[in-house]
């Protein structure tokens, strides 16, 4: 026998406006971003974007009680009509805490495809102390990471393999060894070599990894190899474990277009295993400012289910994002005690037992823009360049060894510039990147046709 529902029909889209309430520990908050519909004002779209997040619909319903709507109906509590700022405090009985899915698919979900809303961008989240426990975050994070590379203070080094899918394996082995003998720690697949009919996953690890080994043994160093394992899960699993086999500590995953619940899962796995998350696909949600999603929920959530290493941008590379965001966005994933930052849009956080994350910053980089990135991003950071290591005019072997530099010179003190004058790798590299535009006359036509 069905059971009767007894209702005092609460009308659509009214009720979640509450300058009065403060969040409590329990509660989740999102700050959006909104540019109404024509016709509608701010306060009207965020009640629409509260409701369509949570326990309304489009019209009045017999089945949502009073008494259901004033336990679980989300507070409006800030609203900012200048910059068109919204806040909304969530009940955690909305959500199933350790549920990524489930999360995104509430306060990022249907309220993108709106009529009410122009645009909308989330843009931070704030998560309770009693979701965070639900989490394991990273397994070895910053300290971990320093322990096993034998790094204690500088930042890191990394590169990619360029190009970035064409080699064969022992080709691919081959460059990875030049990078580590000029002096990367790092050297990394990039987000689209997987396992191709030229470059098999398993013969690739097999020969790059022993070819990290040689250049150990050859420098004193430790490197560090990051397969990209993304594949369907059962095969990721098997790829990551082959690693494992191998010798291997690290591995990568194209988070996004891997999906939340498969990258959770590998994690809760206990491979014991460094996890380097790359942000293929991220731009599609995070580039617009005013629409989508932003790069900093991207890297809390990574933190949450525990990724240790992610690229969250250039700062001063070829890369869309600003340099305060990119910085915005490393503090976030680094601290354990977050401040609100309202002009990046971050929210407070507190992060508790989590542990940190590893900034990576690429995208256009070379040894001119090292400086600029310790400056603003401190040592903990992986400073990985790609064409800028492999483009240099004598090779990899030189290009790593200009970046190295590079790094060795902030980091005692001298400019780039300085150094360079009795480390010839380094000169070559600023002499054909370091190169002032500033009063350059440009012709915007023929720079749209070599872009082409």
């Amino acid at each position: 026998m069905a059971q009767k529902i007894v209702s005092n029909r609460v009308k659509e889209y009214e009720g979640y406006l509450d300058y009065n309430y403060r969040p409590t520990k329990e509660d989740l908050v999102c700050e959006y971003f909104i540019q109404p519909a024509k016709g509608i004002s701010l306060e009207g779209a965020a009640q629409r974007v509260a409701s369509e997040s949570s326990i309304g619909t489009w019209t009045d319903i017999d089945t949502l009680s009073q008494k259901m709507f004033n336990e679980l109906s989300p507070k409006i509590f800030f609203v900012d009509k200048k910059r068109g700022v919204i806040r909304i405090a969530y009940s955690k009985e909305l959500f199933e805490e350790s549920n990524v899915s489930q999360i995104l698919s509430s306060v990022a979900g249907n309220v993108f495809g709106m009529i009410d809303v122009d645009k909308i961008k989330l843009m931070d989240i704030d998560f309770p102390e009693s979701f965070i426990k639900h989490y394991r975050g990273p397994y070895y994070g910053v300290e971990g990471v320093r322990k096993i590379m034998g790094v204690k203070h500088r930042p890191f080094v990394g590169t990619i393999v360029k190009p970035k899918i064409g080699l064969s394996e022992s080709s691919h082995a081959s460059v990875a060894y030049q990078a580590w003998v000029g002096g990367c720690d790092y050297v990394k697949d990039d987000e689209n070599l997987t396992s191709m009919s030229f470059n098999n996953f398993y013969n690739r690890v097999n020969l790059t990894l022993k070819a990290m080994s040689k250049a150990e043994k050859e420098t004193g160093e430790k490197k560090a190899y990051l397969p990209n394992v993304t594949a369907p899960f059962k095969e990721m699993k098997k790829r990551a474990e082959h690693v494992i086999s191998q010798g291997g500590e690290f591995v990568m995953v194209d988070v996004l277009t891997l999906g939340w619940s498969a990258v959770q899962e590998l994690r809760n796995m206990d491979l014991n295993v460094v996890y380097h998350g790359h942000r293929a696909m991220h731009a599609a949600f995070t580039r617009d400012p005013c629409h989508g999603i932003s790069m900093l929920v991207v890297a809390k959530f990574c933190r949450l289910i525990g990724i240790d290493q992610l690229h969250i941008g250039g700062m001063v590379g070829k890369m869309y994002e600003g340099k305060e965001e990119v910085k915005s966005v490393g503090e976030a994933i680094e601290q354990k005690v977050v401040k609100q930052n309202l002009a990046t849009h971050r929210l407070k956080e507190e992060w508790h037992d989590l542990k940190s994350m590893i900034a990576v910053c690429s995208g256009g980089l070379h040894p001119s823009k090292v400086a600029p990135i310790i400056h603003g991003m401190g040592r903990d950071v992986i400073i990985q360049a790609g064409g800028g290591i492999h483009g240099h005019p004598r090779g990899t072997i030189a290009g790593a060894t200009a970046m190295r530099q590079a790094v060795d010179a902030e980091m005692q003190g001298y400019t780039a510039q300085e150094y360079a004058k009795t480390h010839s790798e380094l000169k070559e590299a600023l002499e054909k990147w370091d190169k002032p535009i500033a009063n350059k006359k440009v012709n915007t036509k023929t720079r749209i046709i070599k872009r082409k």
